[in-house]
């Protein structure tokens, strides 16, 4: 368990590092290009390409933060407003604490300025549904990335899944996430010596099964060691998101066979 705290530790500074990306801007010069250069220049690459950049001090979801409450405060509730709301949402304010946002600062900025910024904010987040809600939720309880959808593989899972690729060197690895009830087939990782896969739990509740055998827990913290040539599957648990780290043991003549799909009669006989 330490080693994996420990492990874990390690790549968090080392993620907190790759996180450090400039904003890439160019509302100023597609704007204002030719009518004032100077202006775009210091929005696209002052303003976003330098300050909104220095995210190892403050994260991009608080700048936002920031920003909205600002603009709102001076009852800036124009285009400039709708943008921000809009980068907001993609840096992971989610419907829920925007309207928690909006109701605070009313009552420090003015009511009717709240008023006009819940109509922005409506449209922003209108197609919203509760499963992108808690996604985002979800994302702020762990370290990694969600990253994006499976869908190379999607033919093997009951559900959604979402795969980030956190290194690829010595031990390659990457961060699985599932939506709750979603399940990969059962499969095997065969190999003439070696081989076999390693999960840490990362987030959310999960389950492993090998077959034959009773489903084992994943939580957090968990390690789940897969011998090569063992029939098993593994995603989240009916009504958590989950997320854990695959780890590829090194093998000879390795190979994923992947079977049959996991029933919902199996999958929920052992979950109250």
């Amino acid at each position: 368990m330490k080693r994996v705290i420990t492990v874990l530790t390690g790549l968090t500074f080392l993620l907190n590092i790759m996180a450090q990306q400039k904003i890439v801007q160019t509302a100023g010069r597609d704007g204002l290009g030719d009518f004032a250069p100077e202006f775009a220049h210091l929005n696209d690459d002052i303003l976003f390409g330098e300050v909104w950049s220095r995210n190892d001090i403050l994260s991009l979801r608080d700048r936002s933060l920031v920003t909205v409450v600002s603009l709102v405060s001076q009852g800036i509730t124009d285009s400039s407003l709708k943008f921000h709301l809009q980068e907001a949402k993609k840096n992971g304010i989610t419907r829920t604490e925007i309207a928690e946002i909006l109701t605070h600062n009313a009552f420090y900025a003015g009511w009717p300025k709240a008023w006009a910024a819940f109509r922005l904010a409506k449209e922003v987040w209108n197609e919203d549904i509760n499963g992108e809600d808690s996604k985002a939720v979800f994302q702020r309880e762990m370290i990694f990335p969600i990253g994006e959808p499976n869908t190379a593989y999607a033919q093997y899972f009951i559900g959604n899944s979402y795969l980030a690729n956190v290194s690829q060197d010595q031990i390659p690895f990457a961060n699985v996430t599932f939506e709750p009830g979603c399940r990969n087939n059962w499969h095997i990782h065969k190999a003439e010596k070696g081989g076999g896969q390693m999960l840490v739990g990362v987030a959310g509740h999960g389950w492993y099964q090998e077959e034959g055998k009773d489903p084992v827990e994943i939580l957090p913290g968990t390690v789940i060691n897969i011998p090569a040539n063992v029939k098993h599957w593994h995603g989240a648990a009916k009504d958590s998101w989950f997320a854990h780290l695959a780890f590829g043991v090194p093998g000879e003549k390795t190979e994923n066979v992947w079977l049959e799909p996991v029933s919902d009669e199996q999958y929920l006989s052992f979950q109250k």
